[in-house]
């Protein structure tokens, strides 16, 4: 297996409130190989867009701050960059996509001066008609139609698919190795969300950019990715390819976000809803954050007590931090109609 191109050990975030310290991100370790699509999901207030934008010095701080971790991206530690290094690592190495593009794209410049701009920040020397050919390809790549008279168009004259688009262009504007989605298509219609993600697909064949998607849509996962990290209340609980983890799912969580879906398949009245409410990130429950809304724990000592550890669950790729994960064999799994597997 190739060596990651991100490799992140221990992460912890915290934000100062006054009601107390908010432990966002709790220790979280995983990598991102070179070419890959590594999803991300969970519960809104899970750590899963907190983990990524630490990686590019986004978190404000205060209140926010990075305790402790590492983040390797080919041999360089992004949480020790300064201020400019980590300008200059935005957008060539590294970039992200935003979940609303309205509110990133700037209203008083034309889409094609702002994709300009983000080349020629990184590219001072180029040439203007050389600037200008880059930025019209680039739209084309995306998809946008008459791409040499919407360069010249404002955000607000954009569609919100398309506004996303540009968006997605100026994520790929200096071919970064990596690419970071947050949300995308969250503020999309069905038939717009599609079309993005085909985007998506297409800028990584074009790139062959490593991609994060961080996302709640656990549909766009199994259409988009390899592997899964499942988050819930700052930290990984399940992780593994995304075939195993849709049809083998080891920690309860899991069991309960695949459940939760509706089928076209059945004819039900009512969804199947994880009961309960996702913890305070500032008086998380002892032992595993999870064992209060949990159909395993059974009132388990060991669950109120020991935060379970990250560990094989049927195979070394597939780990899940649940004591009793074994139990979860026989399962019969909602969202595949497999049956969880040893």
């Amino acid at each position: 297996m190739a060596d990651p191109l991100l490799s992140i050990r221990d992460l912890v975030v915290e934000f100062r409130t006054e009601d107390g310290i908010v432990h966002a991100v709790d220790g979280v370790s995983y990598d991102v190989f070179p070419g890959e699509t590594l999803g991300i999901v969970g519960e809104s207030g899970s750590g899963k867009s907190v983990s990524s934008m630490a990686l590019l010095g986004l978190i404000p701080q205060p209140p926010g701050r990075i305790t402790s971790g590492t983040a390797m991206f080919e041999g360089k530690d992004l949480l020790k960059l300064k201020p400019k290094e980590m300008r200059r690592f935005r957008g060539e190495e590294v970039a992200m996509i935003f979940q609303d593009p309205m509110t990133s794209l700037n209203p008083v410049l034309t889409v094609g001066d702002q994709l300009g701009e983000m080349i020629e920040t990184h590219h001072p020397k180029e040439q203007k008609e050389t600037l200008r050919k880059r930025v019209i390809d680039l739209l084309k790549l995306v998809g946008i139609p008459n791409a040499e008279t919407r360069a010249d168009q404002y955000p607000h004259e954009f569609s919100g698919g398309m506004r996303q688009r540009a968006m997605i262009a100026m994520s790929i504007a200096n071919s970064p190795s990596l690419l970071i989605a947050d949300e995308p298509t969250t503020a999309l219609d069905v038939t717009i969300q599609a079309q993005v993600l085909e985007v998506l697909k297409t800028v990584q064949a074009e790139t062959s950019a490593a991609t994060i998607l961080i996302t709640h849509d656990l549909g766009v996962v199994a259409e988009m990715c390899d592997r899964v990290l499942v988050m819930y209340a700052g930290r990984i609980v399940e992780s593994g390819d995304v075939n195993t983890i849709y049809s083998s799912p080891r920690h309860p969580y899991t069991i309960g976000l695949l459940d939760s879906l509706p089928k076209l398949t059945e004819d039900e009245e009512w969804l199947r809803p994880i009961p309960g409410s996702p913890p305070s990130l500032i008086n998380r429950p002892s032992g595993c954050a999870f064992h209060p809304r949990c159909f395993l724990t059974q009132g388990r000592v060991r669950c109120r007590e020991e935060n379970p550890p990250l560990r094989e669950a049927g195979s070394p790729e597939h780990l899940a931090a649940c004591h009793f994960s074994e139990e979860l064999v026989g399962h019969q799994s909602k969202f595949s109609d497999a049956t969880v597997s040893a």
